[in-house]
Order: C-alpha cells, then sequence, then structure tokens
C-alpha cells in the first residue's frame, strides 16, 4: 500500500482544515446527552451540510460530494484534530445510511438521506431487547402484516439517541414459526412520534439520558419503510452491525487525535500524575476529542486494557513521583495503538475503494479500537489525578471534564455493537477457522 497522499488528497485535507478552523465553535458545545445540548449539536450538523461538509463520500445528489473512502478518513482526521462537535447524525449517516445504500430502494435513499444529512432527521438504533442484546436474534418485538404495512408490539432498550431523536431503525420478528431465530425478521424504520410510541429515558452514570427505552404498542409501520425483503431482516441487520464495528462509527481520526491530546496532557503534567499533594493543577487546554457517546491482544483480559491498568494508578490512592515511566509506557501505548488503527484502516479504506468489503474483519476493529479507548481515557485521568475525575459541570474540570465523560463512555465500548467476547469468537471461527466452542 502507497502510504503517500497525492496531491489531489493534500488540497482535500487543506480544504476541511481551513473550513473548519473557521467554523468550530471555541466554547465547547452543551452536552448532546441534554436537550439544549441535542439541539445545539443539531444546528451544527445543518451548519456542516451547508459547507458540503456533513457526509464527504456520499453522491452529491444526497447532500456529499462524493468523495473516496480514503478522503472521507482524512476529513476524519481534520475534523477530531479541530475538536470539533460530536455528530448528533451519527446513528443515521454512520449506522442506517450505508444500510440504505446496500439494501435500500431508490425511493428510500432519495426520501431518507438528505434530510438525514442536514440534520433535520435525528435517528436512534431500535436494537436491544431486555431478553437480547449480543444475541439479537433472540429478540421477541413483532410485526403482524396488515392492509399496507405492519402493526408493531414490543420493548426495546438501550436505543442510543431516542432520549430526542425523531426516528428509529431496527429489527423485529415477523415470521414467529420460522425455522430458525435468524429467519423471520425484518428490518424497520418508524418515528418516534407515531401512534403507540413511547419513550422513556435512561439516565447514564452522570444522569443525562443518553439512551431510552422504547414501548411499542401496535404502531403501524408502512411497506414503503421496510429496508430489504420481509423476513430477510437478518442480512440487512448484519450490514448495519459491521459498520457499527468496522470503520465508520469509530474512525482513527478520534484516536489520533485523542492520543496527541493525551501526549500534551503528559508534557504539561511533567510525565507524573497530579496527586493530592502536588500543589498544582493541570491545566485545561488539553481535550480528548471523543464525542461523550470514542490491545492488540486477542485473549480476554488482555491487550490495551490490562496494561493500562498495570501501572500506578492515582484514583485508587498511589502517587507516582516525577516522569513516571510506567504512565510514559502508557502514553507511548495509546499513541502506536492510535496509529496502528490508522494503519489497518487505510488499508480497508484501500480495499473498499476497489470494490472489496470489510466482513468479519469488522470484528478486529471493534475489539481494537473499543480496548484503546479504555486505555488512552484511563491513562488520562491516572495523568490528572483527582482532577480527572471532575465532570463538565465543575467549573475546574480540566479539559471541561471531556476525559471524565469520554472515560464514563469508553467502560461500554466492549459491550455495545456486540460484547468483545463474541467479536472474539467471530475471529476464532470467520478469520482464523477454529472450532466452534460449546455453547
Amino acid at each position: 500500500m502507497d502510504l503517500d497522499f497525492t496531491a489531489a488528497e493534500d488540497a482535500f485535507r487543506s480544504e476541511a482544515r481551513d473550513w473548519l478552523a473557521a467554523r468550530v465553535p471555541s466554547v465547547p458545545l452543551p452536552s448532546l446527552e441534554t436537550a439544549e445540548g441535542f439541539a445545539a449539536h443539531r444546528e451544527w450538523e445543518g451548519v456542516l451540510f451547508a459547507g458540503g461538509w456533513s457526509v464527504v463520500s456520499w453522491p452529491e445528489q444526497f447532500g456529499g460530494r462524493g468523495s473516496s473512502p480514503l478522503e472521507w478518513l482524512i476529513f476524519e482526521e481534520e475534523y477530531y484534530r479541530a475538536g470539533a462537535p460530536g455528530r448528533v447524525s451519527q446513528n443515521g449517516i454512520s449506522l442506517l445510511a450505508p444500510t440504505l445504500f446496500e439494501h435500500g430502494s431508490d425511493e428510500q435513499r432519495a426520501r431518507v438521506l438528505p434530510s438525514m444529512a442536514s440534520g433535520e432527521v435525528i435517528w436512534a438504533q431500535a436494537w436491544s431487547e431486555p431478553e437480547a442484546g449480543s444475541d439479537l436474534a433472540s429478540l421477541r418485538s413483532v410485526a403482524v402484516r396488515t392492509e399496507g404495512g405492519w402493526r408493531v408490539s414490543g420493548q426495546k432498550t438501550w436505543s442510543s439517541r431516542a432520549a430526542f431523536a425523531d426516528r428509529a431503525f431496527g429489527l423485529f420478528r415477523s415470521d414467529p414459526d420460522a425455522d430458525r431465530p435468524h429467519r423471520g425478521l425484518t428490518y424497520l424504520m418508524f418515528p418516534l412520534d407515531a401512534d403507540g410510541v413511547t419513550v422513556r429515558p435512561i439516565g447514564r452514570l452522570d444522569g443525562k439520558p443518553a439512551f431510552a427505552e422504547l414501548f411499542l404498542d401496535d404502531v403501524f409501520v408502512p411497506d414503503e419503510d421496510v429496508i430489504g425483503e420481509p423476513g430477510q431482516g437478518w442480512r440487512v441487520a448484519m450490514s448495519t452491525s459491521a459498520n457499527e464495528r468496522g470503520l465508520t462509527l469509530r474512525s482513527p481520526g478520534r484516536f489520533t487525535a485523542a492520543a496527541g491530546r493525551l501526549t500534551d496532557l503528559w508534557r504539561s503534567t511533567g510525565g507524573s500524575a497530579y496527586g493530592p499533594d502536588s500543589g498544582s493543577r493541570p491545566g485545561s487546554e488539553s481535550c480528548s476529542g471523543f464525542e461523550s457517546g470514542s490491545g492488540s491482544g486477542f485473549e480476554s483480559g488482555s491487550g490495551f486494557a490490562s496494561r493500562s491498568r498495570s501501572g500506578s494508578d492515582s484514583r485508587s490512592g498511589s502517587n507516582p513521583g516525577p516522569n513516571d515511566a510506567a504512565l510514559r509506557d502508557r502514553v507511548a501505548d495509546a499513541v502506536i495503538g492510535a496509529r496502528a488503527y490508522q494503519l489497518f484502516t487505510y488499508a480497508h479504506a484501500s480495499h473498499i475503494a476497489a470494490g472489496g468489503s470489510i466482513g468479519a474483519e469488522s470484528s478486529l476493529n471493534k475489539v481494537f479500537w473499543s480496548e484503546l479507548d479504555i486505555a488512552l481515557h484511563e491513562t488520562a485521568l491516572d495523568l490528572l489525578g483527582p482532577y480527572g475525575e471532575l465532570s463538565d459541570e465543575a467549573g475546574e474540570a480540566p479539559a471541561h471534564g471531556s476525559w471524565a465523560d469520554g472515560y464514563t463512555f469508553s467502560l461500554a465500548g466492549p459491550i455495545y455493537a456486540g460484547t468483545n467476547e463474541i467479536q472474539r469468537d467471530i475471529i476464532a471461527e470467520r478469520l482464523l477457522g477454529l472450532p466452534k466452542g460449546r455453547r
């Protein structure tokens, strides 16, 4: 693979960098997990759309630029380098849109994608259920055929963005008599303000409603909102899952930017943790670059996550001395991991541009970035010492509390989009050709 960018790609990077430098808010927006912050982030999506930067890789007819996968990665790098706001439209543009491009009809793409790109319609996920998480095929929510569409009933939980979103997409059981759990499922889109839909927000550890439960009571969904063929929803859903685990949901730009800020933080602290007796506080110029709401080993308990816990931990009472070597090594690990993920993703982008697909390798991506995410944030909190525990509501919180907020969100990474235990099974069976373990 040629790692040199073309002149056109360099020009694209410069254009994106200049545009972002002129427009990224100088003060962070309120948390998008609040009504005020959600509205502010939706407004920012409109700014991106007006400038032609909302969905650069989409065809122009849907609001994009027709950029290559590599140019999209370049934009993501510049976006996170600039410290731009988190993408409130992420579920739509990163998950549903690729699914529509692969399985949707021309009418669906023309109807759904422009309002998604502009931020006019924000989408939520409706996958998990109280008894169906990683084992999604065991879901119980049903879709019953009726004239002109479907009657949907059931419960969804941990629906990201659903507290304030406009519409949702998810999987429903349309044939309870199918011979296998993965068969007889149908992929549907539906409005969250429809008759029969009740949205109950779920608070995170900090109390913000990052998720919601959805209660569906005989909700009508027209045929035009079925993606793919009825009964073939599992195949469609796997496209969404591959995107969630692979390139689009966690692009390397967020990790390279955060690793750079972690390096700056390490330098600003003198390479040691701010313990309770340090007599000073860290500056607030560093920012994680992760949306609250952003490991090479594959054995359970190994890789980034375990290495990050092996050194000194100011949060557990220890107080590392100046130029703590363990912290230095963990910062270096984070930088190396972010760069490795970037190069791995460049290879995937080149493969996609040549007509290929990601497939089961998306599980490699998911395990890697989710464990890198935790390790990077744990290292930052250990450098910050007690100040790292301050949230964005605290007046003296370094980086507006983004390291603490990013850390609490990172803990969910090994769970959502399919647990890392499940992903390791996929890696073992589909990529390494190992026999299935006992269930």
